[in-house]
């Protein structure tokens, strides 16, 4: 199956994202995701596919499939918004209709003549035919009316009600042709402001997406071994390339350090505003600025396979998805154009019957088509969505799925895992005992021949610390979940490292970490120290004083369990629990209250996947990161918070947008209808109304999340 993305021009509101969903997936195209927001849209193909007979059906409809992947632009320099050249094509030839309702002269006098009206209304009628008129038919012959059946249809009752009177000399109170005209012109203008409006929510995103293109200094060699630098632009990089970086100069790709040690600024992506010291072996994230130092490193992925890359990837996905609260307003927006155009037709008939005047009835049946607005509905949880991951990119925390930004606002407990979640999983060996049966050299040679099979803290803690010049050959070895390690020798002899469990039967003394077993034998205990995250503390402190229960659960011995818990006030301890277990403990405290759990191993991915909301470490492991919801960049629990309070802030806004989308159009309609606004008017009012939209939905960017 192939995920195939793409980038539309032409949406205009939420029918017409319904509309692309509706024609992809009756072409049997799968998981179909189109962001009304940012334009992108993606969908899986299961076999081969005709994209070429996709692109031209999307353009029947109405709709231009850019070049490239989503957020692509197809020049260097991106042309003029289409709505912007329009408005200001329109514009003149609207102010000159206009212009007799400044006084009378004679100049102002030729300009009421019903034939100069017309030729004056001519080009800016067919600019917005071409646009309106050519949308609206293809929406209607595809049975999903969009927002220009109404434009079209406004603008053509004006100018057709003008033309019968300028054909049939009626007079002066048939000539609507400054109506007509600045329908078109302000709409124009509107859908130019509802543009630049959305642009500013993608503001974060496309920072991220800018990072991507850079130059790059890439190390080659002469024949005589002696160093020379290539500038290349960072696409030409391929994986194994060696490149210099030096103070100032943004890191081009995903590298890791051979030479040099330097301070990294990394706050694009992790949202820590302090310098991250790097050395040797340490790795490079693409896009991060090096603030101080000079170093060469090793390109390690390039491209869309770069975690900037997937940064963006992730966030664009997760815009185009829809959370629950989102339906209501999209079976709204399919019905609401024929419910407007039923609606337009009453207030013709209502005001011609009760004041029996052709022309104000038709004006108040405009000015209802013009003022409708789907947009404001189909906008309102986008552009908060759009803001809100965004917001939360830029401060390290990468949310898989806009339905999470939703499901944050019900969380009332968090639960955590121990060792890399609440600690930093830096462990070294604070005490070690050998039984008397072997030797501590042969000891340590078994603990270390089992433990670097693992990925666990703890044992690339111990392995780390310990360094053997022989170690032992297994003929099988595997690591045992909730246990440890299991080595087989190729006499069939079994060897354990791993938790008081392998040791039971063998002893009753609990209080180690780690228990070498050979055999029926008990060979000795390693004692470990972890450090506890500096600001695990301020974190548990501060779910406390939001009302939010805090569970510790670690497949860890009881006691060090209630010791770390102890100290940083968690209310419930859970101890060794196997994977299995802590599965079925999240189950079971999520029946009772929505669970946000945090974790970063192996062992902890079932129940982050059970969670109501499941959120990783940036370095967990690479399962758990999978299984998360969301992951948290910034190598701590610092944004743990904030996740929260974004998610519960994003869906505020999300209900703020959608009560002004609703409470708008209830009132707007009925003002219409009982002539209280023009025709003119309308359009610019409902042009104004996203863009009110998408300013409430900007202050996201600036509330306190914590």
């Amino acid at each position: 199956m192939e995920t195939i993305n793409w980038k539309i021009e032409g949406m205009s509101c939420s029918t017409c994202a319904l509309t692309i969903g509706k024609y992809l997936e009756k072409n049997g195209l799968q998981n179909v995701k189109v962001s009304l927001a940012s334009g992108d849209v993606s969908f899986d193909a299961t076999g081969e596919i005709d994209r070429n007979q996709l692109e031209k059906g999307i353009h029947d409809l109405g709709y231009t499939v850019l070049a490239g992947q989503p957020g692509a632009t197809t020049g260097t320099r991106a042309p003029m918004n289409k709505h912007l050249r329009y408005f200001l094509f329109c514009l003149p030839f609207t102010l000159l209709l206009f212009l007799p309702m400044l006084g009378e002269n004679a100049f102002l006098h030729w300009l009421m003549h019903p034939w100069v009206q017309l030729f004056i209304c001519l080009p800016v009628f067919v600019t917005g035919m071409l646009f309106f008129g050519r949308s609206a038919v293809k929406s209607l012959i595809n049975g999903l009316p969009n927002m220009n059946v109404l434009i079209a249809l406004g603008a053509t009752a004006a100018f057709v009600y003008s033309l019968t009177g300028t054909l049939l000399r009626l007079g002066p109170d048939y000539l609507f042709y400054e109506t007509t005209a600045s329908i078109i012109t302000i709409v124009f203008f509107g859908y130019y402001l509802e543009d630049a409006s959305v642009k500013a929510t993608q503001r974060t995103l496309n920072t991220l997406a800018a990072t991507q293109k850079t130059m790059a200094n890439m190390i080659a060699f002469d024949h005589e071994h002696q160093e020379i630098l290539f500038p290349v632009e960072n696409s030409q990089l391929r994986s194994g390339d060696l490149i210099l970086i030096r103070t100032g100069e943004q890191i081009p790709a995903d590298c890791k350090i051979l030479w040099g040690e330097a301070g990294v600024d990394e706050s694009i992506l992790t949202g820590e505003s302090l310098p991250v010291d790097k050395k040797v072996k340490d790795s490079l994230i693409g896009g991060s600025i090096l603030v101080s130092g000079t170093v060469k490193a090793q390109v390690t992925a390039v491209g869309d396979e770069s975690i900037l890359a997937g940064i963006v990837r992730l966030v664009r996905q997760a815009q185009g998805e829809k959370p629950p609260i989102q339906q209501l307003a999209d079976k709204i927006s399919a019905v609401f154009v024929p419910v407007v155009l039923g609606l337009a037709a009453l207030t013709f008939i209502g005001n011609y019957l009760y004041a029996h005047q052709t022309a104000a009835a038709l004006m108040r049946s405009i000015a209802v088509l013009v003022i409708a607005c789907p947009c404001a509905m189909g906008l309102a949880t986008p552009a908060a969505i759009a803001v809100g991951l965004g917001r939360g990119a830029r401060k390290g925390i990468l949310i898989r799925n806009a339905r999470h930004l939703e499901a944050f606002r019900n969380i009332r407990q968090v639960v955590f895992d121990k060792t890399g979640t609440l600690t930093t999983g830096e462990f070294s060996i604070r005490h070690w005992h050998a039984a008397d049966s072997i030797t501590p050299e042969q000891f340590r040679e078994i603990a270390f021949s089992l433990e670097k099979y693992s990925n666990h803290p703890i044992a690339r803690g111990i392995t780390k610390q310990w360094k053997v010049k022989h170690s032992l050959r297994w003929a099988k070895v595997e690591e045992v979940k909730g246990l440890g390690m299991r080595g087989e020798t190729q006499d069939g002899e079994i060897y354990w490292a791993g938790s008081y469990k392998v040791a039971a039967h063998l002893t009753a003394d609990d209080t180690h970490n780690v228990y070498i077993v050979g055999g029926d034998r008990l060979l000795g205990f390693i004692d470990v120290m972890d450090t506890v995250r500096p600001e695990a503390a301020s974190v548990v402190r501060s779910l406390h004083e939001k009302g939010i229960h805090t569970v510790l659960l670690s497949g860890d011995r009881l006691k060090p369990c209630q010791e770390l818990a102890a100290a940083l006030g968690i209310k419930e301890v859970l101890a060794e629990q196997s994977p299995e277990q802590k599965l079925g403990q999240v189950t079971r405290l999520n029946t009772a209250m929505p669970v946000a759990m945090v974790g970063d191993g192996i062992n902890d991915a079932p129940a982050l996947a059970r969670a109501t909301i499941g959120l990783s470490m940036s370095d967990a492991s690479q399962l758990a990161m999978q299984t998360a919801d969301v992951v948290l960049m910034n190598h701590g629990l610092r944004s743990l918070p904030a996740a929260l309070g974004l998610g519960r802030h994003t869906f505020g806004t999300i209900k703020g947008n959608l009560f002004w989308a609703f409470f708008y159009n209830s009132i707007a309609i009925p003002v219409a209808a009982f002539g209280f606004l023009t025709p003119a008017l309308a359009a610019l009012v409902m042009g104004f109304s996203d863009v009110v939209l998408a300013a409430n939905s900007l202050r996201l960017y600036w509330k306190k999340l914590d």
